[in-house]
């Protein structure tokens, strides 16, 4: 007999959501629909192990548990307290409930997730004459409510903490990179393992551990623990074979064309850390160095960075003399590579003087960016 399937909600960095589909779909998803910062998708109760343990560009894998239309509060609370929430969780278990909405014609969204919580407190202390505390730093479970005009979704968090939180990074850099954000980056770029892979400005060495995960077949998540292991229906004799599959896979750290640049002594002992603390530091080349002035690693291959884009007032002039600098170094040192630059500022890569080839979409949290791709041969076009 077939087992029930679940309806999930899988979130990630905006722009990512296409790739994400196709990420779930390997991993055995069913019915998958990308939308609007995430993707929708199907499958048996399983599969969030699989998806949580191996996704490296969801941040969260969530659970639905209902839900239905709704026209104020009342209705909301009445749609909670219908669940049965004390079979999918134990009352020992403390609690935290998110709320997101569009268009939600509510007075007050910050109420509305208080009686989301009252409902769940109120159906334990029926069933069993207790109620779950509350913890919003560090919940065990985490409740999750999306809000249309017109209906009320409830959610599960499968994931616990944020799924970008690998459990490897030690130290970061005064702008980093949310590591699904950085392994979307390096999905982009089209590269495979084996070619030659360059961060020139590689800060706290983010996205060359993303690429150094892929290379070595490594299970983002198999360094931490979800949180599905805190709900009523986690099954240890399931989940203990596909996360021990998982490290079996997992190729020997050798090292790899995988190189980090950094003119920063104190970002590349950041970098060191990182990758010490992630069993990588002899599988990423690191080198100080400014990236105007070294030369490319090798012959050929692909470059995925992030510099600095002037968020902060003061910044504008000096960035302005460093991108066409930039552009100088791509065109006289990186015939034969293709790079990824990512920029919240659009005027800034302009100043690179090379014909970009794509332009990606996407979201460093709420700031927009674009994935710059620039084919570097030589002689390459100037504009």
């Amino acid at each position: 007999m077939s087992k029930k399937l679940e309806q999930f909600f899988a979130t990630c960095p905006r722009g990512l959501e296409a790739l994400l589909g196709e990420e779930l779909q390997e991993l055995g998803a069913q019915a998958i629909a990308p939308t609007y910062g995430g993707v929708a998708f199907s499958g048996e109760y399983e599969l969030c192990y699989r998806a949580n343990l191996h996704s490296r560009l969801a941040s969260r894998i969530l659970l639905r548990v209902g839900g239905g239309e709704y026209r104020d509060e009342e209705d909301i609370y009445q749609g909670a307290l219908s669940f049965d929430w004390p079979t999918m969780f134990s009352v020992d278990k403390t609690i935290v409930v998110k709320m997101t909405a569009q268009k939600a014609p509510l007075k007050s969204l910050e109420f509305t997730t208080l009686r989301i919580k009252d409902a769940i407190c109120d159906r334990f202390r029926e069933a069993t004459g207790e109620r779950p505390n509350v913890d919003i730093r560090e919940p065990d479970v985490r409740i999750h409510a999306f809000l249309t005009a017109t209906e009320c979704t409830l959610y599960l968090d499968t994931s616990g903490q944020s799924l970008f939180k690998r459990g490897l990074r030690k130290q970061a850099g005064a702008a980093p990179l949310n590591e699904n954000l950085a392994a979307g980056m390096v999905k982009l770029s089209g590269w495979q393992p084996g070619t030659p892979f360059f961060d020139p400005m590689c800060g706290s060495a983010t996205i060359l551990m993303e690429a150094a995960q892929v290379a070595l077949n490594i299970a983002p998540g198999s360094h931490r623990d979800f949180g599905f292991e805190k709900l009523t229906r986690f099954d240890p004799k399931v989940w203990l074979p596909i996360k021990q599959a998982a490290i079996d896979a997992q190729l020997p750290a050798t090292l790899q064309p995988i190189f980090g640049r950094d003119m920063f002594g104190d970002s590349l002992r950041d970098a060191q850390v990182n990758l010490e603390a992630a069993g990588l530091a002899g599988v990423i080349q690191l080198k100080q160095g400014n990236v105007i002035e070294v030369p490319a690693p090798a012959d050929h291959g692909v470059i995925v960075t992030n510099p600095p884009y002037g968020i902060r007032i003061g910044e504008q002039s000096e960035l302005a003399e460093f991108y066409p600098q930039l552009g100088n170094w791509l065109k006289q040192k990186c015939a034969g590579w293709n790079a990824y630059i990512l920029s919240a500022d659009m005027n800034l890569p302009k100043l690179i003087r090379l014909n970009a080839t794509k332009r990606t979409p996407l979201f460093n949290g709420a700031l927009e960016c674009r994935l710059f791709e620039y084919k570097i041969v030589a002689g390459s076009a100037r504009k």
